[in-house]
Parts: structure tokens; C-alpha cells; sequence
């Protein structure tokens, strides 16, 4: 006689049903895409945030110090020189660069311009780097009227000194504001001084920038900046 398969009694058959079932959804699961992130307000709140990006380089992220508090902040430090010290001490030297610088500026057109009585006696038709030489040079042959160049550099430097206190007050979190040291004998800052102050920072970096294409002709040409304009 044949043998007839032996059925499954319920309960197994039922148990294994579900055990295939739940086989089939675990493998399932596996290729099915991960679930999305909440949305909710909270999570938003507590997940990374993109560092603000500099108003004037917009592909590099906004330097930490510059926050828009200093006359003439635009965000703009390729180099990082914020990270370097207290913002005020770096202020108080771009002041001083940018009025040194335009001083500088303006002295380099004007002896394109004009001659002063007794200076061609001394240093004849020299400018610019070759003036300062020719003055050094006539001072240590024993020419009197040539160490003015000497007074100009003790002079500097005795002004930086003098000024020195007026910089600890800044740096130790007094009231006086960098580069300033009482100094306006025209009254320019008494109607607005916010809009001086952004006119003397923007004019002295232009200033700086200037002079420094000045120095550089100078040195290819041997000519000052209006000579080299007119081809004269």
C-alpha cells in the first residue's frame, strides 16, 4: 500500500505560517528605504547650523570678530589678521597706517608738483625712496641741513610714545574710542561723527593701497606718481 503524507496538525501549520510571514517581511524591510528625519520645530532647533558667509567675499564664511560693530566692517579678512589680537589695538593701527599712508600719498604728488625753497640745495632733484637715501647720505658726509630727515624719525617716535597711555586706556576697557586723540582743529567730527569716521577709514586703506603702487613705480620708473602719469 502507498504511504499518504502525514498532514500538519493546525497549531503547527498555523505557527509556521506566521513564522514565514514575519521571515518575509524581515527581508523586506531590509531594501526598503530609511525613515526620514522629524521636522519638528525642536529638531530643527538643535541640528547644525551654516556658518554666516562675509558681505564683501561671500564664498568665505564670516570672520568670528568682525561683527559689524566697528566703523567700516564689511566682513572682509582673507588673511585671518582679526584672529591675531584685540580687535581695538588692530583698529587703532589701521587708523594710524591709513593717516600715515595718506600724508604719504599726498607728499609723493606734491614734489611732483612744487619744490620747497632750500631742499634742492640738499638733496637736489631726488624724490621719494632717493630723497630719503640722499638725506642720510649727506647727513653722515656732514651736511647740517640734512638730518632732517633724523628729526622726522625722532619726531615719530616721540609722538608714539607720548600717545602710548591713550592706547592702554583703550585695550584696558575705557571710554576713549581707537585712534582717537582729541585731534581736530577744523571741526570735521562735530556735525556727524559716524559718517568722518567711515570717510577717514575708507579714504586711509585707499591711501595705503596707493602709496604702496607708488613705492613700487618708484622703484621701476624712478619716477613719482605724476611724472609717471604724463610721461614727463
Amino acid at each position: 500500500p502507498r504511504c499518504r503524507p502525514r498532514k500538519i496538525s493546525s497549531p503547527l501549520a498555523m505557527y509556521s505560517k506566521v513564522a514565514l510571514v514575519g521571515a518575509m517581511v524581515g527581508c523586506a524591510s531590509a531594501f526598503s528605504p530609511a525613515a526620514l528625519p522629524s521636522l519638528a520645530r525642536g529638531s530643527v532647533a538643535r541640528g547644525p547650523q551654516m556658518q554666516a558667509k562675509s558681505a564683501s567675499v561671500p564664498f568665505l564664511n564670516k570672520p568670528a570678530k568682525l561683527d559689524g560693530s566697528l566703523v567700516g566692517d564689511v566682513g572682509f579678512d582673507p588673511l585671518g589678521i582679526s584672529t591675531l589680537g584685540d580687535m581695538k589695538f588692530l583698529r587703532e593701527a589701521e587708523i594710524k597706517h591709513g593717516r600715515v599712508a595718506m600724508l604719504a600719498t599726498t607728499g609723493a604728488i606734491v614734489q611732483d608738483l612744487y619744490k620747497f625753497p632750500g631742499v634742492s640745495k640738499v638733496i637736489g632733484d631726488a624724490k621719494m625712496i632717493g630723497a630719503h637715501d640722499k638725506f642720510i647720505s649727506e647727513a653722515h658726509a656732514g651736511n647740517q641741513q640734512a638730518f632732517a630727515m633724523h628729526q622726522i624719525i625722532f619726531w615719530v617716535g616721540f609722538l608714539e610714545l607720548v600717545t602710548m597711555p591713550a592706547l592702554f586706556e583703550t585695550l584696558n576697557g575705557g571710554s576713549r574710542a581707537p585712534g582717537d586723540f582729541m585731534f581736530d582743529p577744523l571741526g570735521m567730527g562735530k556735525k556727524d561723527i559716524k559718517s568722518m569716521s567711515l570717510k577717514e577709514i575708507k579714504n586711509g586703506r585707499l591711501a595705503m593701497i596707493g602709496i604702496s603702487g607708488i613705492v613700487h613705480h618708484y622703484f621701476i620708473t624712478g619716477k613719482g606718481p605724476i611724472e609717471l602719469i604724463t610721461g614727463q
